[in-house]
C-alpha cells in the first residue's frame, strides 16, 4: 500500500532524492483517460471512508488516557514506526493520536472530513478540499505520521506569512508528540539557521526557499553527488561538502496551495545566479530605450501579447541597420543588436508598473501575477532587468551569472513522495497526474456550502464596467454586509479606490504596496461595514470571519472585476466567502477591455462585438470571456509542457547557462 521508497529513519548525510524520469508514453496516454482518473478517486475515496471508521475506534480509549500515558503511547508508537515502517494499523494510531493531541492542545479536533484528507496526503495524492476546510490542520496528520516513523517532512506554503503562521498555530500539536518544528523564510540569510530549521522533524517553507535552498546543495556537491561520495566526504572531513548541506534530502512534501505552487508558478523556470563584478552600462540602456521609443508598432515591430513577446518586421530591421550599424560594441552585432531591442520594445509595452512590477525605496520589484505579492530578489533576465530599471530612473542593479537552474515540475518530481492540497485542482486533474503522478480526489465539505451567484454583468467598456463596479458596491454595503472586490493589479485596485473616495465610501486597499498589513486588512474584511479592494493577494490561506450579524444577513459579498487567465484562479476568489457553512455571495462585473479578452480574443471579433453592445444589441458577453479564458489556459498548458521538453532537451546536451539539477 505504501510506496517502498519511503523509508524510515533516514540519516543525516545520506540525502535521499528520486532522479526525475522524463514524460514518457505512459504519463501521455493516460493524461487522456479522465474515466480512468475517475475510477481511481471513487477507489481512493472508498479505502479513506473504511481508514476513518478504524480512526474514530480508537477515539473513546485515548480520550479516557491522562497525558503521561498518552505519551508512552506515542512512544511506543515511534519506536514501531520506525522499525516497520507506516503500515496501515500504525498510520490509523498515528492519525488518532494526532487528533487527539490537537483536540487537547489547541482545541482543534480535526473533523472526519479532515481525516479523509490526511489519509490522501499520507497516501501521496493531491486532496481537493474547498476553501475554509481547515487544511493546515490537515496537514498535520500525515507529517506528523512520516516524522514519527524519522521520515524528514517539508510543509510547502505560499507565502512567508503562512509558514510562520501555520508553524506557530500547530507548534503545541507537534511538541506533543515530541517532535520539533522548523521554518525557512526570504528574511533568513545565515545558512546554519536554514541548516538547522531542516535538521527539524517538520519544516514549514515557501516553494521558492526551499527550491533554492536545493540548487545551493546541488551546487555544493559539485561533482560528488552519488551517496557513496557523500558518505566518503563525510568520513574524510567533518566539515566537508556533506556537512555544509542545507537539506536532508527530498523524502515528503505536502504542498499547500497546490495548484498555485505546481502548476501557476511552474511557467517560470527557477535560475540560481550570483552578481557579477562587471557595473552595467547606463549608455547601453537608455540609448536602447531612446531607440526603442522611436519605433513605431505594426511597422517597425509586432506584439504579442499573449506571449509577451514583440517581434521586429522587415521595415524594423532595416531601420536597425541603418541607424545603429556604424555603431560600435552590441550595436556592431546585428543579433546582439536585435535582441536588445526586442527586450527595450517589451520594457517600453509590455512590462507595467503597478501591475507587473512596483519601484519602492529607488528599485524595481517584480510583482507575482498570480498572487499580487512582490518577489524577493527575483529579477528579470537578459537585460529587461535593466531596461526596466533604466526607464524607471532607478540605479541599475549589476547583471547576473547563471550558476545552476531548474524548474517546479523538475524539482518535484525528485521527492520520494509528493502530496498536495488546494481548493481549486479539478480543471488540472490530467496534468497533475502526467507531470507529477498526482491523483487528485475531491473531499466533500464539513457542512453543506451556502455560497451562491450573484451578479454577473458583461460591459463593452471598462469604464462602464467600474461605474457599475461603484454602484454595486454602494448598494451592497447600504444593506448592511461586507464587501470584498478582486482586481488583478495593483494599479487596477488604486484607481477603484478612487472612485470610492469620490462617493465617500471608507475602504481598505490591499495589494502589494500593503502586503505588511494583509493579516490585519483580511482580518476585519468579514465586519458588516467592511470594503476592502484587493488583488489576486486576497488573503488566500487566510479565513476571512463573518462580524456579528453579517451571517443572518446574507454574509460577505465577492465581486470580480476582471477574469483571470485560469478558471481556478476566479473560483480562488470566490471562494473567499461562504466558508465552513458560513453564507455567501459571488458575482463579476467585467468588460471587453479587459486584459484577458484584449489578449486572446481577435481583435475583429473584440471590435465588432464592442460596437455592437455600444449599439444596445444583445451579444454574449459570458460566452466570449469564456472563449478567451480557455484559449488562455490552453496557452498556459503549452507554455509548461514547452518547458518540461526544453528540461529534457537540456538535460541531454551540454548547456551553457548553468547546470539543470
Amino acid at each position: 500500500m505504501y510506496s517502498e521508497t519511503l523509508r524510515p529513519g533516514t540519516r543525516l548525510g545520506s540525502y535521499p532524492e528520486k532522479e526525475t524520469a522524463a514524460v514518457g508514453r505512459v504519463d501521455k496516454l493516460v493524461f487522456g483517460l479522465s474515466g480512468l482518473l475517475r475510477r481511481l478517486s471513487n477507489r481512493a475515496q472508498h479505502r479513506a471512508t473504511r481508514f476513518l471508521s478504524d480512526v474514530n475506534a480508537q477515539q473513546s480509549a485515548l480520550q479516557a488516557l491522562d497525558e503521561s500515558s498518552l505519551a508512552a503511547r506515542v512512544a511506543v508508537l515511534r519506536k514501531n514506526l520506525r522499525r516497520e515502517g507506516i503500515q496501515e494499523e500504525l498510520a490509523v494510531e498515528a492519525f488518532a493520536l494526532v487528533r487527539e493531541s490537537a483536540h487537547r492542545e489547541i482545541g482543534m479536533r480535526h473533523y472526519d472530513t479532515q481525516i479523509v484528507g490526511g489519509w490522501l496526503l499520507l497516501h501521496g495524492m493531491l486532496a481537493e478540499m474547498e476553501t475554509g476546510e481547515g487544511k493546515t490542520l490537515v496537514a498535520t496528520l500525515p507529517a506528523c505520521t512520516a516524522a514519527l516513523a524519522g521520515i524528514p517532512v517539508h510543509v510547502v506554503t505560499a507565502n512567508d506569512y503562512l509558514v510562520q503562521r501555520d508553524a506557530e498555530l500547530m507548534v503545541p500539536v507537534y511538541r506533543m508528540l515530541g517532535l520539533n518544528v522548523g521554518t525557512v523564510t526570504e528574511s533568513m540569510t545565515d545558512p546554519e539557521q536554514r541548516r538547522q530549521a531542516y535538521a527539524c522533524d517538520v519544516t514549514y517553507c515557501t516553494s521558492k526557499q526551499i527550491a533554492f535552498d536545493y540548487l545551493r546543495d546541488r551546487v555544493a556537491m559539485g561533482q560528488r553527488r552519488s551517496q557513496y561520495d557523500r558518505q566518503l566526504d563525510r568520513l574524510r572531513s567533518s566539515d566537508g561538502r556533506s556537512g555544509r548541506m542545507l537539506l536532508r534530502g527530498l523524502c515528503y512534501a505536502i504542498v499547500d496551495e497546490a495548484d498555485s505552487v505546481l502548476i501557476d508558478q511552474a511557467r517560470t523556470p527557477l535560475i540560481l545566479s550570483q552578481s557579477t563584478q562587471n557595473a552595467p552600462d547606463p549608455d547601453l540602456y537608455e540609448r536602447a530605450l531612446k531607440l526603442a521609443l522611436q519605433l513605431q508598432e505594426k511597422r517597425h515591430f509586432d506584439i504579442r501579447r499573449r506571449d509577451r513577446a514583440p517581434e521586429l518586421t522587415p521595415s524594423g530591421v532595416a531601420w536597425m541597420e541603418q541607424n545603429c550599424g556604424d555603431a560600435e560594441g552590441v550595436w556592431k552585432d546585428p543579433r546582439r543588436r536585435r535582441r536588445l531591442m526586442q527586450q527595450a520594445l517589451s520594457a517600453l509595452h509590455l512590462y507595467q508598473r503597478d501591475r507587473d512590477y512596483l519601484v519602492r525605496d529607488g528599485a524595481v520589484h517584480i510583482v507575482d501575477a498570480n498572487t499580487g505579492r512582490v518577489l524577493p530578489d527575483h529579477s528579470w533576465e537578459l537585460g529587461l532587468q535593466q531596461l526596466i530599471e533604466a526607464k524607471e530612473a532607478c540605479t541599475l542593479s549589476p547583471r547576473k551569472q547563471t550558476l545552476a537552474r531548474t524548474s517546479y515540475q523538475r524539482f518535484f518530481r525528485r521527492y520520494l513522495r509528493l502530496s498536495g492540497m488546494t481548493g481549486t485542482a479539478s480543471e488540472v486533474a490530467r496534468e497533475l497526474w502526467s507531470l507529477y503522478g498526482l491523483q487528485v480526489v475531491r473531499v466533500p465539505t464539513h457542512r453543506p456550502l451556502r455560497r451562491r451567484r450573484g451578479t454577473e454583468q458583461y460591459h463593452a467598456t471598462a469604464a462602464q464596467k467600474w461605474a457599475a463596479v461603484v454602484e454595486d458596491v454602494d448598494r451592497v454595503h447600504t444593506a448592511g454586509r461586507p464587501v470584498l472586490v478582486g482586481t488583478r493589479s495593483v494599479a487596477a485596485s488604486e484607481h477603484l479606490s478612487v472612485l470610492l473616495t469620490q462617493i465617500g465610501l471608507r475602504h481598505e486597499v490591499l495589494n502589494a504596496h500593503q502586503d505588511r498589513r494583509e493579516a490585519d486588512i483580511i482580518a476585519a474584511a468579514g465586519n458588516a461595514t467592511s470594503i476592502t479592494v484587493a488583488t489576486n493577494m486576497a488573503g488566500r490561506g487566510t479565513d476571512i470571519r463573518l462580524g456579528p450579524g453579517v451571517a443572518e444577513n446574507g454574509g460577505l459579498y465577492v465581486i470580480a472585476t476582471e477574469r483571470n487567465e485560469a478558471r481556478r484562479i476566479d473560483r480562488q476568489l470566490f471562494g473567499r466567502c461562504g466558508r465552513q457553512g458560513d453564507p455567501g455571495c459571488f458575482g463579476e462585473i467585467v468588460s471587453l477591455e479587459d486584459e484577458l479578452p484584449q489578449a486572446f480574443l481577435p481583435s475583429t471579433i473584440l471590435r465588432l462585438t464592442i460596437s455592437l453592445r455600444k449599439l444596445g444589441l444583445p451579444v454574449s458577453g459570458r460566452m466570449l470571456m469564456g472563449l478567451a479564458q480557455r484559449l488562455a489556459e490552453n496557452h498556459d498548458a503549452r507554455q509548461r509542457r514547452d518547458l518540461v521538453k526544453y528540461d529534457e532537451q537540456m538535460q541531454q546536451s551540454l548547456a551553457f547557462t548553468g547546470p539543470l539539477y
